[in-house]
């Protein structure tokens, strides 16, 4: 039964049924740090919470919890899955594998605990974090990380870069790479297939759209922004990249404009709001919203394949993200309305 597709699907599609709504994490918001950390407990993370409370108490109990709920969820999923099925899903879970890469990376050069990322980010309870921790532990610097990871299937282009390259650099690394290798793995001409691809190549728009924003605030040259720009993206093509690396943001505005799949209008209401409040986390919060529409648009278009099962992945991990958003957040004293406005 686990290599049937329609089962799984239909697996995957329960599961999400069962995560948090808009509306429960509005109450979460408000409840009190004594009271949140029951009400995750109650949410399917009792056995995670049991587990770190030996060692951990509050906002790190919580955020350790979610975190091993998370990963015991993606190793069951793909168990679930197995031939071309199992294939694709592992297209788009791979990508957490790079995350754990960037914490590596982020955790060594900014010198950060281990205990601290072994009680939060890579809980130490969980025996796949264990190779991760190791290397924060024994690397000396960013150099040292990179080469610990050679045997991962971004190793070799960790590898390729310069002695003197910055955290930036080995983060775009990671980025070009996963974007380029999962396209690449895409090969059968399907409908799944294809809505995937467009769903990458979404991401890749988006990404490359913050680039160039983040790039024209802090004045970078044209030679940067190319650098910083992903292959793979349809508003934003390969072709176009020359003219927006010169021309700025201005360009990019002006590609976006010809667009007929960008809504331009509201992108620039949003940019307003960028204006007054210095912080691009609308624009974030919006594009994480059209990316979670055409997956959901796409799961239910293809009900037997695996992009219920891709898109029911994507749910439980933006469920965690919130989680944490909001735990970290009331413990710090954060108020409601900031907490609600970085959620989905």
């Amino acid at each position: 039964m686990a290599g049937n597709t329609a089962y799984v699907a239909s697996r995957a599609k329960s599961r999400r049924k069962k995560l948090a709504d808009l509306a429960r994490m509005r109450q979460l918001i408000n409840q009190s740090t004594d009271q949140l950390t029951a009400s995750v407990s109650s949410m399917g993370y009792a056995d995670e919470v049991n587990l770190y409370a030996g060692k951990l108490s509050g906002a790190d109990l919580v955020e350790a919890a979610l975190t091993h709920n998370l990963e015991g969820e993606l190793s069951e999923i793909l168990k679930m899955c197995n031939g071309k099925i199992r294939e694709i899903v592992e297209i788009y879970t791979s990508r957490f594998e790079y995350q754990n890469a960037k914490v590596v990376l982020r955790s060594v050069v900014n010198e950060v605990e281990l205990s601290k990322v072994a009680n939060s980010i890579l809980p130490d309870l969980n025996e796949i974090n264990t190779p991760w921790l190791k290397i924060i532990e024994t690397a000396d610097d960013l150099r040292s990380a990179a080469l610990q990871m050679r045997r991962k299937p971004f190793g070799a282009d960790l590898k390729a870069l310069p002695e003197d390259a910055r955290l930036a650099d080995y983060e775009d690394t990671l980025d070009r790479h996963y974007f380029k290798s999962a396209l690449k793995s895409l090969t059968a001409n399907n409908p799944a297939t294809r809505y995937l691809k467009d769903y990458l190549s979404m991401e890749i728009d988006h990404r490359n759209i913050m680039n160039i924003l983040e790039a024209d605030s802090i004045g970078i040259s044209s030679d940067e922004i190319s650098k910083l720009l992903i292959q793979g993206g349809k508003i934003l093509p390969t072709r176009s990249f020359s003219t927006i690396a010169a021309g700025g943001r201005s360009a990019l505005f002006d590609v976006l404009r010809s667009s007929s799949k960008f809504d331009m209008a509201h992108f620039e209401g949003l940019l307003e709001q960028v204006a007054k409040a210095r912080s691009l986390d609308s624009v974030v919060t919006w594009f994480k919203e059209r990316e979670y529409k055409f997956m959901k648009k796409m799961s239910y278009l293809h009900p037997i394949s695996a992009l219920p099962i891709v898109y029911y992945v994507a749910m439980k991990v933006q469920e965690v993200a919130d989680l944490r958003i909001i735990v970290r957040g009331r413990f710090a004293g954060l108020p409601a309305e900031v907490l609600e406005a970085h959620i989905l």
